[in-house]
C-alpha cells in the first residue's frame, strides 16, 4: 500500500492548485535567459562576438593570466567547449593564450590592449536599463545566483 501523494513547496501546481508552465520557476529562469539572448545579440553581433566569447573577456578583466581550467570553472564551461572560444578571441586579436613555464600543461590566458578597450566601452551597460528593475537590479541578480549556487550543491550531495 502507497502512502498518498502529498504536494509539497516544490511543486509549482501546490501555490495555485493547477499545474501550469507560468508557475514553474524553472520555465521563468529559462525565458528570461532567452530573453536576454534576443536582447544581447545586437549588442554582440556589432562587436562580432557571442555572448560566450563576451563573458569570458569580461571574467579575464576581473583576473588576467588565468589557467583555462580556472576560467572554465568560472563560467561553468569544460576547457573542451572553452577552448575554441579562446581561440577565436586569440585569432581576434583580443587575448593571448600561453603554456605556463611552471606547468606545460596549463594554458594561461589574458587580455590583450585591444581586449581590454573593446570591454572599456563597456558595450551592454544599457541592458541593465532594459531590465526594468531599477534599484532591485542587484538584489535580483543576487537571489538568482544564490538559486544557481544552492541547485549546484543540491546536485553535487546528490553524486556524493
Amino acid at each position: 500500500m502507497t502512502a498518498p501523494q502529498t504536494k509539497t513547496s516544490s511543486d509549482p501546481s501546490s501555490q495555485t492548485g493547477e499545474r501550469k508552465l507560468s508557475n514553474f520557476l524553472c520555465f521563468a529562469v529559462y525565458s528570461a535567459n532567452l530573453a536576454f539572448g534576443r536582447a544581447y545579440k545586437p549588442i554582440m553581433d556589432a562587436l562580432g562576438l557571442t555572448y560566450t566569447q563576451y563573458i569570458a573577456m569580461v571574467a579575464l578583466s576581473e583576473e588576467d593570466d588565468q589557467t583555462v581550467g580556472a576560467l572554465g570553472e568560472k563560467l561553468f564551461l569544460e576547457s573542451n567547449t572553452l577552448t575554441p572560444i579562446l581561440k577565436k578571441l586569440e585569432q581576434i586579436g583580443y587575448l593571448e593564450r600561453k603554456r605556463d613555464p611552471a606547468d606545460e600543461r596549463q594554458v594561461r590566458v589574458s587580455l590583450t590592449p585591444a581586449g581590454r578597450s573593446l570591454l572599456e566601452t563597456d558595450p551592454a551597460a544599457s541592458l541593465v536599463g532594459a531590465t526594468g528593475l531599477g534599484d532591485d537590479f542587484f538584489v535580483v541578480q543576487q537571489a538568482v545566483a544564490r538559486l544557481r549556487d544552492n541547485l549546484l550543491r543540491a546536485t553535487q550531495q546528490e553524486k556524493a
